[in-house]
């Protein structure tokens, strides 16, 4: 049976290639910011294109945060893709050194990277987690990464799978945290190596 994938469509920038990319690796994809069938899917995939002023308060309009938090308690699948992945944590110091808000699911604040160049875009590799399913398979893999500020690795791994990279300083490149899973990097603009890891995510829901 297909799994059925919405992309939660709440104005994060143009995610056709994340439509493409899932459609490529087998799933039914619908791009679409309506609550019921972000619910009912069977994996949820949200996207983040831009700042995380942005990307938040698009979400919350879009009642994205409402819908994350209902998945989660249900055991029902989230994928996050870039700033997708940062406003799961606790908040952002990209607009103010007293960090905006975030969902506050995981903790964490997100700060710029502390390298000579910013932002970090191009190929790094990742290191996976100790028992990462996204990453079955991908062990010495480079993706694409396109970002100037993330969150960085304390080495606290709690429950979760935590796969890092470094770009000035180790940060977090992913996380999988039962149902709840999220990339810094793009997995849909990295190549044979991001749709294996969308390929592994889909074949999980």
């Amino acid at each position: 049976m297909t799994a059925s994938v919405v992309v939660l469509d709440y104005g994060s920038g143009n995610v056709r290639s994340v439509v493409r990319a899932l459609e490529h690796v087998g799933a039914s994809v619908e791009l679409t910011a309506d609550p019921a069938r972000a619910a009912g899917a069977d994996g949820l995939l949200v996207p983040g294109v831009g700042n995380f002023h942005a990307c938040i308060a698009g979400l919350r309009a879009a009642r994205g945060e409402e819908l994350v938090r209902a998945r989660v308690a249900r055991d029902a699948p989230v994928l996050g893709i870039c700033v997708g992945l940062q406003v799961l944590y606790d908040g952002s110091t990209e607009h103010s050194a007293a960090a905006e808000p975030g969902m506050g699911i995981w903790r964490g604040r997100v700060e710029r990277l502390p390298a000579d160049v910013v932002p970090h875009m191009g190929w790094s590799p990742v290191r996976p987690g100790p028992g990462s399913a996204l990453f079955e398979g991908l062990a010495d893999e480079r993706f694409y990464f396109v970002h100037s500020y993330a969150v960085p690795d304390d080495g606290e791994r709690a429950s979760r799978v935590v796969s890092t990279a470094e770009h000035g300083h180790r940060f977090v490149a992913a996380v999988e945290d039962g149902p709840l899973s999220a990339t810094q990097f793009h997995p849909e603009k990295s190549g044979d190596a991001g749709l294996r890891l969308l390929k592994n995510w889909v074949r999980s829901l």
